[in-house]
């Protein structure tokens, strides 16, 4: 019987090239608990968001280990992006990769209604898309227009309540995705 020496060698060395290939390429994982972030911009970065989410201005920020956070502005203000987005003087949340979630103090606005954002999320590895979900609802941007803080014009808080969060829209044009019975509530269609 004949043997091969490099029969057996060969899978080996094949398994340790991809391993190698693998880890080498893979993203580097999100910063564990424990950041050592001083701004929310170095916070979104260290958690795999773009930085832009939250507008120049914040003037004080808080992360605690738990992911935790808090963000304070002057007053509160509104950017627009593909849909105006607005902020209250302080925005709270639970930050963790590529996730925020029990988000408060941020709205969105979709022609004339304004919606509560619950939560932000991005796809990793990146998909060049972020989630804005609104409870029933979610919408996908890209997320090239985050990738920079952008201004925020202050508004009146009187004006704001004027324009409270009222749902999502009808069929007749909603830009939101509103999810059907049978899905997990986090597809976008």
């Amino acid at each position: 019987m004949l043997l091969c020496s490099t029969c057996t060698t060969t899978p080996l060395l094949l398994f340790f090239f991809h391993l190698l290939i693998t880890l080498s390429t893979s993203e580097e994982p999100c910063t564990p608990n424990g950041s050592n972030a001083t701004t929310i911009y170095e916070a979104l970065k260290e958690h795999k968001l773009p930085m832009g989410l939250f507008p120049k201005g914040v003037t004080d920020f808080q992360l605690s280990t738990d992911g935790q956070f808090s963000v304070h502005l002057d007053k509160a203000c509104n950017a627009e992006f593909e849909s105006l987005l607005h902020y209250d003087s302080n925005v709270s949340g639970s930050l963790s990769c590529g996730k925020i979630d029990s988000l408060t103090g941020m709205e969105a606005q979709d022609l004339f209604l304004w919606f509560n954002v619950v939560s932000i999320h991005v796809d990793i590895p990146t998909s060049g898309l972020i989630y804005f979900d609104v409870g029933a609802a979610s919408k996908k941007f890209s997320v090239s227009l985050f990738e920079t803080p952008p201004d925020c014009v202050a508004v009146n808080p009187d004006d704001v309540g004027q324009t409270p969060s009222s749902g999502s829209r009808n069929e007749s044009g909603s830009l939101w995705n509103v999810p059907d019975q049978e899905s997990s509530g986090r597809d976008v269609l």
